[in-house]
């Protein structure tokens, strides 16, 4: 009787050990003839992401890439400071210039706009509570996009900010359009990148937002035909605001008010399957901050880690990994079923250096939901 077993499975057995072996090869310019399990493990990736090449010397290209990946892939591995697993995930066949360019966004350079930092909610520091998990409103958090070939994590994090906002403050769980954050931006630039708080900028000066059913994602940027003035608004703004570079302070403000919108530093991405990032300032730089993502709790992994020492009587205890829960816009099949954890606690990838978030109440009127553990 032949054995069956899902793709996913055997394509993890089969890269597993494969990397360490690639990487001693990549300075060569020809890898020569691939390994079979190389070969297998790109049949199996084609196979789980419907991926075809249109010409032989296609298909040989993507595979020398998927083999760089894979390498790449045990580099970030041994970097890794957390529990972070990394591997093939849909973007396996791309280079770093490829993938840059249909996920990143432009950097964050001049284009902020000139307002300070609020300090958040006056509570005490100590009220901060140990987790955060708004995922379990149920309805406040929209299920997961995917921006495919269009450059908008920066719109899709600001609906998914705005969307939850009016679940918790006022119950009223909405899908909001983000084909109308890209046609109708006030700088044009659509698929091609943008920041957060300029989808919330064209909130303001519509005087809201339509509905995704009224007005759904098209994945491209149609300039001119913004249809702004004919769509009914199903949900609006006050204002937005830029919170305080601090990781305690943003737990404290997520907890109290709801999720919101964090730009980071996306190189640990790419190839990320799960568990919690934790990298260096030196393997992640936390000024190049390039991709858009909604913020949407908090919590701590307890892992076996090594203890205190003797050398007579080598010991164990729990250690904790406090971390961030993200949602990308990647689709399901990325991640942790489209979401992402980064280490809490030491500005992982640059997670404090553009909190954002709009605001559908006064300041400091809080919503009628609690963040639940």
């Amino acid at each position: 009787m032949a054995l069956t077993a899902h793709p996913s499975c055997l394509l993890a057995l089969l890269v597993a050990g494969l990397a360490q072996g690639i990487r001693g090869s990549l300075t060569a310019q020809d890898l020569g003839p691939q390994p079979l399990e190389l070969k297998e493990a790109f049949k199996f990736f084609q196979r789980q992401f419907n991926r075809s090449y249109l010409t032989p010397e296609e298909h040989a290209r993507r595979l020398d890439i998927f083999a760089h990946n894979l390498a790449q892939a045990q580099q970030l591995q041994e970097e890794d400071f957390g529990t972070a697993e990394f591997g093939v995930t849909p973007f396996s066949d791309l280079t770093e210039e490829e993938f840059g360019q249909l996920y990143g966004h432009r950097r964050a350079a001049g284009g902020v706009p000139g307002m300070g930092r609020v300090v958040g909610p006056e509570e005490p520091e100590e009220s901060v509570p140990h987790t955060c998990d708004w995922r379990k409103v149920a309805g406040a958090i929209s299920s997961i996009r995917n921006q495919g070939n269009c450059n908008c994590c920066w719109a899709m994090a600001a609906a998914g900010n705005i969307e939850a906002l009016w679940g918790i403050n006022f119950l009223k769980f909405v899908n909001v359009s983000v084909q109308e954050l890209l046609d109708c931006g006030r700088c044009g630039n659509g698929c091609y990148g943008g920041y957060v708080w300029e989808a919330f900028l064209t909130v303001l000066n519509n005087s809201g937002v339509a509905s995704e059913r009224d007005y759904p994602f098209r994945a491209n940027f149609r300039p001119h035909r913004c249809h702004a003035k004919t769509s009914n608004k199903v949900a609006w703004i006050q204002d937005f605001i830029f919170l305080p570079d601090n990781e305690q302070r943003i737990a404290q403000y997520l907890a109290t008010y709801g999720p919101i919108t964090v730009t980071i530093n996306m190189k640990y991405l790419k190839l990320y399957q799960k568990g919690v990032i934790k990298a260096s300032p030196t393997t992640c730089d936390p000024q190049f901050v390039d991709h858009s993502v909604l913020l949407v709790g908090f919590g701590s992994d307890k892992s076996e880690g090594m203890g205190a020492e003797t050398v007579s009587s080598p010991s164990r205890h729990p250690r904790s990994t406090p971390y961030w829960i993200l949602k990308n816009s990647w689709g399901a099949q990325w991640g942790e079923e489209g979401y992402f954890r980064l280490h809490r606690g030491s500005n992982t990838c640059g997670i404090t250096k553009y909190p954002v978030t709009a605001r559908v109440q006064k300041p400091n009127v809080k919503p009628q939901l609690s963040c639940p553990p």
